[in-house]
């Protein structure tokens, strides 16, 4: 079994910046491809961005493109996740998953963690 912890949520400002962190704790998670989906009130599940088992390969929904950046340290079983010039649009509950697939789709993740709270507002 895998456990997923989130942190590093908050209450921002549009244009303001956030890295969220995962640690994934009971095994490695070294050969599994990591990610972070979201779900804002009302919505459904939304994959943000999602990295491979060796860091090389990244990828991203597009409405976040070019803000947000995933990175990895299997040694240390975390993924973060750098949001930069945040809008409003992004405020959700930020989760983050860990799959044998890559890119991680909606349902096809093994194992999810229970999520940290972003809230963008003036």
């Amino acid at each position: 079994q895998v456990q997923l912890v989130e942190s590093g949520g908050g209450l921002v400002q549009p244009g303001d910046s956030l890295k969220l962190a995962c640690v994934a704790s009971g095994r490695s998670v070294s050969r599994y491809a990591m990610g972070w989906f979201r779900q804002a009130p009302g919505k459904g599940h939304e994959p943000v961005a999602a990295i491979d088992a060796s860091g090389s390969s990244t990828d991203y929904a597009d409405s976040v493109n070019g803000r947000f950046i995933i990175s990895r340290d299997s040694a240390k079983n975390t993924v973060w996740l750098e949001m930069n010039n945040l809008k409003y649009e992004d405020t959700a509950l930020y989760y983050c998953v860990v799959s044998f697939k890559f890119p991680i789709n909606s349902g096809t993740y093994e194992y999810w963690g229970r999520g940290t709270q972003v809230t963008v507002c003036s």
